[in-house]
């Protein structure tokens, strides 16, 4: 069983269906975007038109939810049930699943393709965490604290953040006002030794 209906679940289902009974637990139908458009893959068009660029991310009430781009084969193959797809168990209990109409199925493996939060639990006592565990950012920088920076995060800046074609461009943006924040500080003198006791 793949929980997921991204774009990671997808593939991973079709490979693995040649191999072994699969089935996709999604919370709604799988949706698919056309890979190719007008003869062109869509990610020479995002790059060209601009969509991989544009710094939407930090006006995203929530964040969208990105179909499965398919040259025709995923969708073909998930609606053939090469893999099949449910909806989301309700219970897990060992390796044993309860679909929603109350059946239960002994699974081998559960893979999860759900995507990622991050985990940081190391910056929760300083504040730079929202109830939700989610860091405390615009486009990347702190806004609790000057200095702090990340990178990867989904819809940091754009819709390409958390790819390898857009961290690289977010991780030279966070990077430069990184350091033009620590050029414009006060220099910290760090190599004082603290009085001696008497």
């Amino acid at each position: 069983m793949i929980v997921g209906s991204g774009n990671s679940a997808a593939q991973i289902g079709v490979e693995l269906a040649d191999h072994a009974r699969v089935t996709l637990a999604t919370r709604a139908p799988v949706t698919y975007a056309p890979q190719v458009i007008l003869g062109r893959d869509m990610h020479w068009w995002s790059t060209t038109l601009g969509f991989d660029h544009l710094p939407v991310g930090p006006y995203l009430g929530t964040t969208p939810s990105v179909p499965v781009v398919d040259d025709g084969t995923y969708r073909a193959t998930i609606d053939a049930g090469r893999p099949g797809r449910a909806p989301m168990f309700t219970d897990i209990d060992g390796t044993r699943v309860t679909w929603p109409d109350g059946r239960t199925e002994q699974v081998d493996a559960i893979l999860f393709a759900t995507g990622y939060r991050p985990d940081l639990p190391y910056l929760i006592d300083i504040g730079a965490l929202d109830r939700h565990g989610q860091p405390r950012q615009i486009r990347g920088l702190s806004t609790s604290h000057p200095g702090l920076g990340y990178v990867g995060l989904e819809w940091q800046r754009s819709l390409a953040s958390a790819t390898l074609r857009g961290v690289g461009r977010d991780a030279r943006y966070v990077v430069t006002r990184l350091v033009r924040h620590r050029t414009t500080q006060p220099a910290v003198r760090c190599c004082e030794q603290p009085a001696a006791r008497a």
